[in-house]
């Protein structure tokens, strides 16, 4: 594996050596040439199947190409991509600001966590439950609390829940996509959560290309939360299908096998696909639940109120769109991370020592998704840098229908992070490309300022909600392999019982996009309209697994 991926690495490198050789010093600026970072991004991604590592050759080529594209540009570029891009991006106020405000969430997850805060609060939800669609429903509910990290929600979830499912008779591979299909979406729409951080500095890049635009990207953050409807469909289609007892597709065929493996012994194909996974839960120690609620409610509490304490103004619009969101997320993380430490050592639930171990293993964790962050902030910087969004907009003047580009950008988001595996790098990619040309294309075809803004909301949220959908699709996503993991579920059957559902709420999103911005229909009437398809899908094809008759709902009282 590791020759392989030290081979592909030298073809990388000896491609873009072959590249140097034609001298671009003389192409226009912006050209076509500016279209290469991203592209290059995008393409060892998909052969390397390393987003870090394809990140940095994106990065390297731009730097390259600020150089003139000559050989000797090739080698200069190579010390640009640190000394240029990669560290002064890193080193803005704002962004670092991000990043500690990542880490202390962290540190907050990992003393919550081993402290446990966090079993505590399940403990209490899990007295009453005591059927298989309540057990459904409270692994969906456990997803929605745990609303602050993707990577914390799944691994809490995932292993803490995963006895009772069993005792339930609820298949590991329900567990893991109960699990899964929460994780991302509740963190992509949560107003205080471990990506908020990421995105905000993900649209406030993109942001820095967009003349005559001066909204704040917190603000564009949650003004595209009505667009993002692969989000909430996700969430909705968790809820009906934890509630109704229904399945079909694989999900279906994996529950039969489950049934017939509780009356015949010798039919194993289920117990093949549940207990294949390591046991990876690491802590069983309970304490009170509010160990775990209240350095959450401090940090939500806290962020809110230092977005009022920093903004000005009279309506609440204003004063959110003028705040300094960089400092309330950094003000709400260390009380959060304060608070946690004070309650975990005056009731002695962990030792000093302890407690500063699970606060940097928490930190350790975000470790990852920082690093993708700083190399994705380093290629929207020099993607401004050639003007890859200024070479768009001159490319596509008067040929792409402003209206129809976010539906483009949901599918292109998708198509990437299934590819990639990663929804953070994804964003990071597209966000400086994807969004400044909506507001070019709007503005160069004379639509009015609100239109243009309601389109920039679309753009923003077909990012994130496509980067969402594609990660769920994708066997080589992190949350997908992490899911898998925490529920011991085979990942494949974890895959493949996913992937239809995942196919069908995407369908509607799609759906939705076109009507949302192509034929200007309001939320209000989208959201009803793709639950009730939701709904038809489900009960049209969906089915009561019972090996006795499958159409039997009592065979789900029984467990």
């Amino acid at each position: 594996m590791r020759a392989l991926f030290s081979f592909r690495g030298l073809i990388a490198i000896l491609l873009l050596l072959v590249l140097s050789g034609f001298s671009l010093a003389e192409t226009p600026a912006p050209g076509w040439t500016s279209l290469l970072p991203p592209l290059f991004a995008i393409a060892m991604a998909l052969w390397l199947k390393q987003v870090l590592l394809a990140l940095f050759i994106g990065v390297w080529s731009g730097a390259w190409l600020a150089n003139g594209g000559t050989f000797a540009g090739i080698v200069t570029g190579f010390f640009d991509t640190i000394g240029t891009y990669i560290v002064p991006g890193a080193a803005d106020p704002d962004r670092m600001a991000i990043m500690i405000f990542t880490l202390l969430i962290g540190g907050v997850v990992g003393i919550i966590s081993a402290n446990g805060g966090i079993r505590g609060i399940i403990n209490l939800l899990m007295r009453v439950v005591k059927t298989r669609i309540q057990g459904q429903f409270m692994t969906s509910l456990m997803g929605f609390l745990v609303f602050f990290d993707d990577y914390a929600n799944t691994m809490i979830v995932g292993n803490t829940m995963r006895p009772l499912t069993d005792k339930l008779n609820i298949t590991r591979a329900k567990l893991a996509y109960l699990v899964d299909s929460t994780a991302a979406p509740v963190a992509t729409i949560a107003l205080v959560s471990t990506w908020i951080g990421a995105m905000v500095a993900y649209i406030a890049s993109a942001e820095a290309g967009m003349a005559d635009f001066n909204e704040s990207a917190y603000l564009v953050f949650i003004n595209s939360l009505p667009y993002n409807f692969y989000a909430f469909f996700a969430i909705a289609f968790v809820i009906m299908i934890a509630l109704s007892g229904r399945d079909f597709g694989p999900m279906l065929t994996s529950r039969m096998n489950l049934l017939r493996a509780k009356t015949d012994p010798a039919y194993d194909t289920y117990n093949i696909h549940h207990n294949t996974a390591e046991d990876l839960s690491e802590n069983e120690v309970t304490s009170h639940w509010l160990n775990a609620a209240v350095p959450v409610a401090v940090l939500i509490v806290s962020t809110i109120a230092g977005l009022f304490i920093t903004g000005e103004g009279d309506t609440l619009q204003d004063i959110i769109g003028s705040a300094d969101s960089y400092t309330s997320l950094t003000w709400g993380g260390l009380l959060a991370l304060t608070v946690a430490i004070g309650m975990t050592l005056a009731q002695r639930l962990l030792s000093q020592d302890d407690t500063l171990k699970a606060m940097t293993k928490g930190m350790h964790t975000m470790f990852d998704g920082l690093l993708i962050l700083v190399m994705a902030w380093a290629l929207s910087d020099i993607t401004q840098v050639l003007g890859t969004a200024e070479y768009l907009v001159s490319v596509f003047d008067g040929v792409l229908n402003p209206y129809w580009v976010p539906v483009l950008i949901f599918v292109i988001s998708a198509g990437t992070s299934f590819a990639t595996g990663s929804s953070w790098g994804t964003m990071g990619i597209l966000m400086p490309i994807a969004v400044p040309l909506v507001w070019s294309l709007g503005t160069s075809a004379g639509l009015p300022a609100e239109t243009s803004y309601q389109l920039i909301y679309a753009g923003v949220s077909a990012v994130l909600a496509g980067a969402v959908w594609g990660d769920h699709c994708s066997p080589i996503s992190d949350t997908t392999i992490l899911s898998s993991i925490a529920s011991q579920c085979d990942h494949i059957e974890h895959v493949r019982t996913q992937l239809p559902y995942a196919l069908v709420v995407g369908g509607v999103s799609i759906t939705a996009i076109i009507a949302s911005t192509v034929l200007s229909v309001s939320p209000w009437i989208i959201y009803p309209a793709g639950i009730a398809i939701l709904l038809a899908v489900l009960f049209k094809f969906g089915r009561f697994a019972s090996l006795d008759d499958p159409t039997n709902p009592l065979e789900d009282q029984a467990g």
